[in-house]
């Protein structure tokens, strides 16, 4: 496909979640979140407003070209361990651009881990909430 220059960067519709898939927490990127919202880079936007924050196709694609699959599994709090780990079918539930997290994302990740059956995923987002809602600015 034009743009997909990487192995794993065909381009995917958004949001990409199944019920029943071997979708697990993705316990680094989980880490990661709450280190990032204990150092206040968060971005404390309204439910809505993911659809509009969350990376393009063209974004993910230069941030992995850049960082790694590695760096970018740590944004995406769900990952499905027989998927093929350098694509990004292997990772679910999204919560920042790259910089920080954003409480849309959190919000919206909560919503269709709950939807789809991810228990452990939507607590652990749930609590990440708590924690954004309760840090200071």
């Amino acid at each position: 496909m034009a743009g997909d220059g990487v192995k794993g960067f065909r381009r995917r519709s958004r949001p990409f979640y199944r019920v029943g898939m071997a979708i697990e927490l993705n316990r680094p990127a989980l880490k990661q979140a709450r280190s990032l919202v204990r150092d206040g880079k968060i971005v404390r936007d309204e439910r809505d407003a993911w659809s509009e924050a969350a990376p393009s196709t063209e974004q993910e694609n230069r941030f992995i070209e850049k960082n790694g699959w590695t760096e970018y599994s740590h944004w995406h709090l769900g990952i499905d361990k027989s998927e093929n780990p350098e694509t990004k079918q292997a990772y679910s539930f999204p919560i920042g651009d790259f910089r920080t997290v954003h409480r849309s994302g959190v919000i919206s990740a909560e919503s269709r881990a709950g939807q789809y059956d991810h228990t452990e995923i939507r607590d652990e987002l749930r609590k990440l909430l708590e924690l954004i809602d309760a840090a200071e600015d």
